[in-house]
């Protein structure tokens, strides 16, 4: 890769903070006194990255689960590091694929042992709590919705491989002991640290149209090069990524047979199957976080 491959990405910030997600944050607080525990969700892929960096201000100190989805789809090794520092900062962690290998039992076992001490200090004083309400929170697109419907046994969140699918805060009653507050997915108002904002756009935690769809398609490949040169060769054929990117669109455009008339690359086709090799899971065993790249910025 070269010098100057980098270009810059890091240097992005994105000031974008949609009406809905202030008023999903007001909403949290206001209902706050409801929730023992939170189950924070992050994608195992970018588990720096999709972490809502101003979580604390708005469930203070409320114990919570970290959830890394999309487990199958991640680099263990790498995430594996990231659990491990987590849980040094005191957080609960359970890394779980939610689509395939699903274990309600584990999570709702670490749920009572979270909840263990609280209920001890209310029996003490005579009073018993019948049902743990936990908030599901997370940025759009990390599986809320699927993590919810697995633990109801029932599709009672919408689901979608895009971001913004839930719109408000629901009540669901999973079991006599557990009811959730389903969440809109939540950001905060300026990403402008490392390479997050390209994490989030290349993971689709972010709409397509905040970034350049162009940029954040050379940053998936620059990352793959740099990470997993295995995954440029076996996926696409290609040794490298070329300096001028608009030469690697046009070998993987004519190897994918993206043409238009007059034999011309339909670039915005190539551009679209990089994308959805991403967020279909074509491509896995990725984790584009990387512990160097972000903790000595804390």
């Amino acid at each position: 890769m070269s010098e100057n491959s980098d270009k810059g990405f890091n240097k992005t910030v994105i000031n974008w903070y949609p009406g809905h997600m202030a008023k999903t944050k007001r909403l949290i607080k206001e209902n706050l006194d409801q929730i023992d525990l939170v189950y924070e969700v992050v994608d195992a892929r970018i588990p720096y990255s999709s972490k809502i960096k101003d979580l604390d201000e708005i469930i203070k100190n409320k114990p919570r689960i970290m959830i890394m989805t999309k487990y199958d789809l991640c680099d263990k090794a790498e995430t594996k590091k990231w659990i491990n520092y987590y849980e040094k900062q005191g957080y609960q962690v359970i890394a779980m694929d939610i689509e395939h290998q699903f274990s309600k039992k584990q999570l709702l076992n670490m749920t009572e042992l979270q909840m263990k001490e609280k209920k001890e200090k209310l029996k003490a004083k005579g009073m018993m709590k019948k049902r743990t309400k936990a908030l599901v929170v997370g940025i759009p697109n990390v599986g809320k919705s699927t993590l919810i419907n697995r633990l109801s046994g029932k599709n009672v969140a919408g689901t979608g491989n895009r971001p913004g699918i839930t719109k408000n805060l629901n009540w669901i009653r999973i079991s006599e002991e557990v009811e959730l507050l389903d969440s809109p997915g939540i950001l905060w108002p300026k990403i402008d640290i490392g390479n997050v904002a390209y994490n989030l756009a290349s993971l689709t935690a972010i709409k397509e149209e905040i970034l350049p769809l162009f940029d954040v398609t050379e940053y998936i490949l620059r990352t793959l090069e740099k990470y997993y040169p295995n995954i440029i060769k076996e996926r696409y054929n290609l040794d490298q990524i070329s300096e001028d990117i608009i030469e690697t669109l046009e070998e993987i455009g004519k190897k994918r047979g993206c043409l238009m008339r007059g034999g011309e690359i339909d670039y915005d086709k190539v551009i679209t199957i990089i994308m959805n090799d991403i967020k279909s899971g074509i491509i896995k065993n990725i984790t584009f976080d990387r512990m160097e790249d972000f903790i000595e910025t804390e």
